[in-house]
C-alpha cells in the first residue's frame, strides 16, 4: 500500500471508531424522555456522518453495529426492534457514503441528495425488515404503521438530520478537515 491510502485508510478508521462512540453516547441526552428519542432520532447522525466522511463501507457496518452493540451494553434499543434498526442504519450508512463519494461534484447540492436518498433507502430497509420479522411471528405489518413508524413520527429528526448534517459538513471543509471536491474546476485546471 502507499504510503497515502495507509494514511487515509488509518483516518477514516478512527473516525469510523469515534462516530461509532458517538453514537452510543448520543442517545443518553434524549433517553430520559423516550418520545424525544424516537422523534430525533439521535443515533441516525453519526452514521450518515460516518457514511459521508468515511464512505459506503464504514458507513455500513457502523450503521450495522451501533445498534446491536447499543444493546449489548445498554439493553437499548430493545430487540427486536433493534436488529430493524440495524438494517436501517446499514443502509443509511452505505447509500449515504456510495452517492457521495461518487458524486461528480462534492457539494451542498449532492450532500442534500444523498442524504434524502440514503433516508427514503434505510426506512424502506427497515419497513422490508420489519414486515419480514411480524411476518414470522404470524402479525401483520400494515401501511399505516410502515408511515408512522418511518416518515410521521420522525418529522423532527428528519429535519434535524437535514439542518445539522449540511450545517456539520460546511464548518468541516471551512476547517479543511474534510473537503467539499469539485471536478469542474480541477478539468478546467488541467486544460489551462
Amino acid at each position: 500500500m502507499e504510503q497515502k491510502s495507509v494514511k487515509r485508510y488509518i483516518k477514516d478508521i478512527v473516525m469510523a471508531a469515534m462516530l461509532l462512540a458517538v453514537g452510543i453516547v448520543l442517545p443518553f441526552f434524549t433517553g430520559q424522555i423516550p418520545q424525544i428519542g424516537s422523534m430525533l432520532l439521535p443515533m441516525h447522525l453519526p452514521v450518515l456522518v460516518c457514511g459521508l466522511i468515511c464512505g459506503w463501507q464504514y458507513g455500513g457496518i457502523v450503521g450495522f453495529v451501533l445498534p446491536l452493540l447499543r444493546y449489548v451494553l445498554f439493553g437499548m434499543p430493545p430487540m427486536p426492534n433493534g436488529l430493524a434498526m440495524a438494517f436501517e442504519l446499514a443502509a443509511y450508512g452505505a447509500i449515504s457514503g456510495f452517492l457521495y463519494n461518487r458524486s461528480r461534484w462534492q457539494c451542498i447540492v449532492s450532500l442534500y441528495r444523498s442524504l434524502i436518498i440514503a433516508m427514503i433507502g434505510g426506512r424502506v430497509i427497515w419497513g422490508i425488515v420489519r414486515v419480514v420479522m411480524l411476518g414470522m411471528t404470524g402479525n401483520a405489518f400494515t401501511w399505516q404503521m410502515f408511515m408512522a413508524g418511518a416518515f410521521l413520527n420522525a418529522v423532527p429528526g428528519i429535519i434535524l438530520q437535514l439542518v445539522f448534517i449540511p450545517a456539520l459538513m460546511v464548518a468541516l471543509n471551512k476547517t479543511g478537515l474534510v473537503r467539499f471536491r469539485r471536478e469542474q474546476k480541477a478539468a478546467l485546471q488541467q486544460k489551462a
